[in-house]
């Protein structure tokens, strides 16, 4: 039991030491909240992203457009709604806090939190995040990165201009995976080697490529440019490209960059680290009960790892302490509403309590509404009135069983989830072809004995497939416990030539001996036998015994294997079947508590096993002999079976990355295809089985790591997970159904269609492009006098008035350097610039009915209407009800999908 703490009740959330007691502010704000009860009254409760700023302590909606951008000097409030499951939508609300933010702001976002969490009915789960510290969930609400901008809109700033174009400022862009985009000093002395700079000057973008920069940073550099230039500027800016360090390729853009910035320096400042230095503590996980005693905060420490559900009780409120990564509070619902409106406070009282970093990261939730990292960390969680679903798996005492029917294999196909669900890729009736490893090479096993295992021997295991008609391969390298070093290593290494003969097209997956997959057992029609030693080398006797016993698990030839086990009665369970082999005689010994289907895959197993008379004995009336056999009756388990549904673990992916010269592993929240990076090795955890995912251009190294941290991984996971959960390799290009199940509209052309880095760039740094910014340039009027008091500054869309740099050149006219949009029209959010100049020139920036948009031919459209982008006719709120998410939510969904809804919406 760790000591307890009692902490003052304080202001947890204060940075500086309050100027009013807690009793003021409390007060102070509770008078605000109740002169605003209609703070809410425009919250929507429908699926997408929602967000809001706190101005003059009230909630301010941020426009769409504006989504990503964070000023350093403000608080947010972030609330995602994903779709319904089941009869209930889930909610994360997140509140935001700047690095310049005040305390109050910072009060007030907390307390809105928490009534916005009551007014959703208690069920959302609530994030802190610290600026530059966020959580991958929060980050997946922003795929193309996060724009941190100096001031606050208590400065007077705010998130849209009507001038979209009246800009100058510069970003620095970090991150591979996670990116991050700060407004910096516009000047040479901002710039290092090792990262990305963006010069935005309005109408145009010109980005900068660190030399040490590699190519998955600048790809996601010019996805934060190109969202940009679409989001703030209707499509009609300009972005070029300039390789550091190769900057005489790019003549014109770096004339664009001199103007600004002045001359190049001969040297830039070295890179910097993009690591975020690791705050997890090296201690276990550990769940403790707070409450308040006499105004003291008390910290009870309930238990540490592994943690089972049933500590948790609903009469109180827990924290879950994540090895200080993070701190997860609980409320139970019959916790009181003190205790539960009092959550994240006292979570970050806790974390003040034990000295963690102020940017640790904290999650509240409710009871019934866990988030799926809470679960992980428990050794077994049941959700309550958990339904049976397809794939879903029980337990017999501690052996998992697989309710299986007949596999519709064309289904397993077509519907990928399914197959991920099941564990299958098919319906096991491809072909098999089985090595086993022999004086370290590969020698080809009888067709007659396929099926039987040997655990002093390795084997090699390829099953070719049919999909869609074209040839698919699983190799399994099955690994005998008794098996030597040496072998286990040839298992391997042969493996990889059966993968090159292959062209790497293979799936690999190691089986452990005694952890086959639930393909594995199906490839072998109910004939799966272990011998727990020997080997099945032609020739080789191996030592005899006086008896074998067998246990055989399974109802048909999709799920039976039968393992070798101790010929001892303590061996025996009631609630199976096995097979006892003698010289003289075999037994088929049924348990009081197996069936029928169980019986006939344990007589099939027994005609393999043994060509002498099968004896059936029922549980109760063994005759001597069969005790003799076992070498004397003893006591077995033989309690009464009991069938429990297995845990439903949603799945998990992670980068294993080399990038930054340091292999680290970084968990990707709310995960899709496009988040599997061809540079490195993805993880994902099913819970049953674990797969690597190895990238075209990943290095070998990061193969080799990953695969050892996974087995760390799973060694040293809070759960208690078994080591030798199955880890499958999969290549890129060559994901099965069970892989690719786990991700919503995979894309098989994804890899084949996709742009690279190099295209993207070549397309935006096209001689139109480049000409266009260098024309502009000839015609600007520059101003050498520095700004004086009232000289006036450059404001970005979200951003605040920036001032131009000191000393330098600065653009007096903005109107001479870049031609402001022909029409005063607003942009339409997305717009491409040829409809925006349609809509200019010909005059249709007027909304039109949406009756004369849907299901008509470009014949039936009105004059200057471009029949590629009717969408773009619409109003904000015609948008919504025909497309069924905001014209922000639309523009980040794949082309296709986007294609898919206008079809549906009839404006395709």
């Amino acid at each position: 039991m760790e000591a307890k703490n009692e902490l003052r009740s304080e202001r947890p959330w204060s940075k500086e030491p309050a100027r009013t007691s807690p009793r003021q502010s409390q007060d102070k704000f509770s008078r605000m909240m109740n002169e605003n009860n209609n703070a809410f009254k425009n919250v929507r409760r429908k699926p997408g992203l929602q967000i809001w700023t706190i101005n003059k302590m009230q909630m301010d909606p941020v426009p769409p457009q504006a989504f990503g951008n964070f000023f350093e000097g403000d608080c947010y409030i972030v609330l995602y709604m994903s779709e319904n499951k089941g009869s209930r939508q889930s909610a994360d609300i997140h509140y935001w806090v700047g690095r310049t933010s005040s305390q109050d702001e910072q009060g007030a976002a907390a307390i809105y939190v928490t009534q916005l969490d009551e007014y959703l009915g208690g069920s959302p789960v609530q994030y802190r995040e610290v600026q530059g510290y966020e959580s991958p969930r929060f980050r997946s609400y922003f795929k193309n990165g996060l724009i941190y901008k100096k001031g606050g809109v208590a400065s007077g700033f705010n998130h849209v201009e009507t001038n979209a174009y009246n800009v100058l400022r510069l970003l620095h862009v970090k991150g591979r995976k996670d990116v991050t985009a700060t407004e910096v000093e516009v000047s040479w002395s901002s710039f290092n080697k090792g990262d990305i700079f963006l010069l935005d000057i309005g109408k145009a973008i010109v980005q900068w490529n660190g030399p040490q920069s590699n190519r998955r940073e600048k790809l996601k550099a010019v996805l934060l440019a190109q969202d940009i230039r679409d989001r703030e500027r209707g499509g009609r800016a300009q972005i070029g490209v300039v390789e550091g360090g190769d900057e005489r390729s790019s003549p014109e853009l770096m004339k664009v960059l001199t103007t600004v910035l002045g001359p190049k320096p001969a040297q830039l400042k070295e890179a910097t680290s993009d690591d975020v230095p690791d705050s997890a503590q090296k201690n276990s996980v550990r769940l403790y009960h707070v409450y308040d005693n006499s105004g003291n905060l008390v910290i009870q420490e309930v238990a540490k790892q592994p943690l089972t559900q049933d500590l948790l009780k609903t009469s109180d409120c827990f924290i879950l302490d994540n090895k200080g990564s993070s701190v997860m509070v609980w409320k139970g619902k019959k916790a009181s509403k003190e205790e539960r409106q009092g959550a994240m406070n006292r979570a970050l009282s806790y974390i003040k309590a034990k000295k963690y970093p102020a940017s640790t990261t904290v999650e509240v939730m409710a009871e019934g509404a866990e988030s799926a990292i809470f679960k992980h960390l428990f050794k077994s969680w049941t959700d309550k009135d958990q339904t049976q679903g397809l794939g879903t798996t029980h337990n017999v005492g501690k052996i998992a069983k697989v309710d299986n029917g007949k596999f519709d294999v064309m289904e397993l196909h077509a519907r990928p989830e399914l197959a991920a669900q099941y564990r299958m890729v098919d319906d096991a009736s491809g072909d098999v072809k089985v090595w086993r490893i022999e004086n370290l090479e590969p020698a080809e096993v009888d067709p007659k004995t396929y099926g039987q295992f040997y655990g002093g021997d390795c084997y090699l295991v390829l099953y070719s497939y049919k999909k869609a008609g074209q040839q698919q391969y699983i190799l399994y390298m099955w690994q005998g416990r008794h098996a030597t070093s040496d072998e286990i290593a040839a298992s391997a290494f042969q493996a990889v030539s059966i993968d090159q003969k292959y062209n790497g097209a293979p799936v690999q997956v190691r089986v452990v001996m005694g952890k086959e997959p639930r393909h594995f057992l199906a490839i072998f029609k109910g004939k799966l036998i272990i011998f727990e030693g020997g080997t099945g080398r032609p020739g080789v006797v191996n030592p005899a015994k006086d008896a074998r016993l067998f246990q055989v698990r399974g109802t048909n030839e999709l799920n039976t294997k039968a393992t070798e086990v101790v010929a001892r009665a303590a061996s025996l369970s009631s609630n199976d079947v096995f097979v006892l082999k003698t010289d003289n005689i075999s037994y088929l010994w049924y348990g009081k508590g197996c069936n029928g289907d169980e019986r006939e895959m344990g007589k099939a197993i027994s005609d393999v096993l043994s060509r002498h008379e099968k004896r059936v004995v029922m549980e109760g009336q063994e005759p001597a002999e069969f005790w003799i056999a076992l070498g004397g009756k003893g006591p077995y388990a033989s309690d009464r079976r009991f069938e429990r549904e297995e845990p439903l673990h949603s799945p998990r992916l992670f980068e294993c990355s080399n990038q930054t010269g340091r292999f680290k592993i970084t968990e990707v929240d709310d995960f899709a295809q496009c988040d599997l990076d061809e540079d490195d090795v993805m993880l994902l955890d099913t819970w049953e089985e674990l797969f690597l995912w190895i990238g075209n251009s990943s290095y070998e190294y990061e193969t080799k790591e990953a695969l050892n941290s996974t087995r760390d991984y799973l060694r040293t996971h809070p759960a208690g997970r078994d080591p030798d959960t199955p880890i499958i390799f999969v290549k890129q290009g060559y994901e099965p159904p069970t892989f690719t199940g786990w991700f919503n509209a995979w894309d098989p052309h994804k890899w084949s269609g996709g742009n690279s880095y190099e295209e993207m760039k070549n397309k935006l740094s096209d001689s139109t492009s480049i000409s266009q910014i260098t024309l502009d340039l000839q015609n600007t009027k520059l101003n050498k006098t520095p700004v004086g008091g009232g000289g006036g500054g450059y404001r970005a869309p979200g951003g605040p008035l920036t001032s131009p740099p000191p000393n330098k050149a600065y653009f007096q006219d903005e109107t001479d350097f870049f031609p402001r949009p022909s029409s005063p029209t607003r942009p339409q959010s997305g717009m491409s610039s040829s409809s925006a100049s349609s809509l200019s020139s010909s005059g249709a920036g007027k909304i039109l009915d949406p009756e004369l948009l849907v299901n008509k031919t470009p014949d039936e459209l009105p004059d200057g209407v471009d029949p590629t982008r009717k969408e773009d006719y619409l109003s904000d709120q015609d948008f919504e009800n025909l497309l069924g998410s905001t014209r922000a939510d639309f523009q980040r969904l794949p082309k296709w999908r986007q294609n898919d809804l206008k079809k549906k919406a009839g404006i395709f």
